[in-house]
C-alpha cells in the first residue's frame, strides 16, 4: 500500500476521475476507509494537483446529487427480492 498521502491521493483521484466511482467504491477498491479516501481527495489532492482535484470534485458533486436515486433503487430491489422469497422486511 502507498504510504505517502499525496501519492495515494493522486492514485485515488485518477481512479475516481476515470471511472466516476463513489467514495465508497474507491475505498473498497483500494481497501482503505471511506474517511481516508475523502480526506485524500479533498485535502491532499487540493494541495498537490489542483487540476485533478477539480475533476474529482465534479465527480463527487455528481455522485452526491444522485445518491438519493441510488438509495431508492437499492430499497426497491431489496423489497422485490423479499417479495419473491415471500419474506417480510
Amino acid at each position: 500500500m502507498v504510504t505517502n498521502a499525496n501519492e495515494r491521493a493522486r492514485m485515488l483521484g485518477e481512479y475516481i476521475a476515470a471511472t466516476g466511482a463513489t467514495v465508497r467504491a474507491a475505498a473498497q477498491r483500494f481497501e482503505i476507509s471511506k474517511s481516508t479516501v475523502y480526506s485524500d481527495v479533498t485535502v491532499h489532492l487540493r494541495e498537490s494537483d489542483r487540476a485533478l482535484f477539480e475533476k474529482v470534485r465534479r465527480v463527487l458533486e455528481k455522485n452526491k446529487a444522485e445518491r438519493h436515486l441510488r438509495g431508492g433503487l437499492a430499497t426497491r430491489k431489496r423489497w422485490q427480492k423479499a417479495q419473491e422469497q415471500g419474506d417480510e422486511l
